[in-house]
C-alpha cells in the first residue's frame, strides 16, 4: 500500500516539473546504492557481517526534477550491478553511475537496447585509442578520445568502442569519463557526470532530514514501511519546491517549515513569498453578560 501510494503521488510530482537543465532531449537517469547499517540483534534477518546487519536501497534518480523513480530495498552484500540489469530503460535514456556499476558485459547490454551511459573510468583498464578528437577551448577539456578495451574477454564482450573524456578541474584534479555515447560534446559529458552529485544530496536528504537511519520496528515489514514513509514525505516536500515560485532548497524548506508548523498562514503565499510577516489574529470577541 505504501508503495503504491509513493508512486502514485511522484506521478503528481512529475507533472510539475519544469524546464531541463540539459539541451538533449534524452532522459538522463542517475544509478546508485546507499547502506544503511542496523543493530545484528536487533535485525538478525538483514545479514552484512558478523556483528552487524545492514540494508541496501537502490536508486534510480530522474533529472528531470530530481525525483526518485525506483527503489529496491536488499541485503547488505548485495551488489549495485545485478540490481541494475533488472530494470530496462527506453531507448536513447543516459544512465550516469559509479565506478560500482563496471561490468563490460553489462556495457554491451545497455549499448544493444539503445541506452547510453556515462561513468568513471578505472585505472586499471586496459584499453588502445583509436581515434583522437579535438577539444574544445576552455572547459578543462584535455582528452577526447575514442578507445578499444583491451584483454581477449573485455575485446569479446564488448568489441565496439567507448569513448574517454579527461576534464582537469580547477582545483588540479584530473577525472576521467567512460561513455558510449560518441556524438555529445565532451564538455557536455562532464557535465553529465558532475550532476550525478545530486543523488548524493538525495541520500543526505533522506537520512538527516527524514531521519532514515533509526527505525521503530525491527521486522523487514516495518523497516520496509518505514522507508516508503519516509519516501512518500520526501516527495511531498519536493512537490512543494516545485510548485513554488521561490528558489527554495529542500533543507531549507524542511527548516522552515518545522518552524512555522504551528503558525497558522495560507501554504501556498508563504511558499511564493516566505519573508512576508504572518498575518496578525484579530482579538477575540469577549462576550458580554446582561443582567436583567
Amino acid at each position: 500500500m505504501y508503495q503504491a501510494v509513493f508512486y502514485q503521488l511522484l506521478a503528481r510530482c512529475q507533472t510539475a516539473v519544469g524546464t531541463r537543465k540539459f539541451r538533449f532531449k534524452n532522459k538522463l537517469l542517475s544509478l546508485d546504492a546507499t547502506l544503511i547499517e542496523l543493530c545484528a540483534e536487533m535485525f538478525p534477518w538483514a545479514t552484512f557481517r558478523r556483528t552487524k546487519g545492514a540494508v541496501k536501497l537502490h536508486f534510480t534518480l530522474d533529472h528531470d526534477g530530481y525525483l526518485p523513480t525506483v527503489l529496491v530495498i536488499t541485503e547488505g552484500k548485495r551488489r549495485e550491478t545485478p540490481v541494475a540489469r533488472q530494470q530496462r530503460f527506453a531507448p536513447g535514456t543516459i544512465l550516469v553511475f559509479d565506478r560500482g556499476y563496471l561490468k563490460v558485459a553489462w556495457f554491451a547490454e545497455l549499448t544493444a537496447a539503445g541506452v547510453f551511459f556515462v561513468t568513471r573510468l578505472k585505472t586499471t583498464t586496459r584499453y588502445r585509442v583509436v581515434h583522437r578528437r579535438p577539444l574544445p577551448q576552455h572547459r578543462g577539456i584535455v582528452v577526447d578520445q575514442e578507445i578499444s578495451l583491451c584483454g581477449r574477454l573485455s575485446r569479446r564482450q564488448y568489441p565496439d568502442h567507448l569513448r574517454r573524456v579527461v576534464l582537469r578541474t580547477p582545483t588540479g584534479d584530473r577525472l576521467e569519463f567512460l561513455t558510449n555515447h560518441l556524438t555529445l560534446g565532451a564538455s557536455t559529458v562532464a557535465r553529465i557526470y558532475q550532476d550525478r552529485w545530486h543523488i548524493e544530496l538525495f541520500f543526505k536528504a533522506l537520512k538527516q532530514n527524514l531521519r532514515v537511519k533509526t527505525f521503530v520496528g525491527t521486522s523487514a515489514n516495518a523497516l520496509h514501511i518505514q522507508i516508503w514513509t519516509a519516501l512518500i514525505a520526501l516527495l511531498l516536500l519536493k512537490y512543494l519546491q516545485l510548485k513554488a515560485r521561490f528558489g527554495w532548497s529542500l533543507s531549507n524548506l524542511v527548516a522552515l517549515l518545522r518552524m512555522n508548523l504551528f503558525v497558522y498562514r495560507d501554504l501556498w503565499t508563504w511558499l511564493d513569498d516566505p519573508f512576508i510577516a504572518p498575518p496578525v489574529p484579530s482579538e477575540p470577541v469577549q462576550p458580554v453578560l446582561a443582567f436583567g
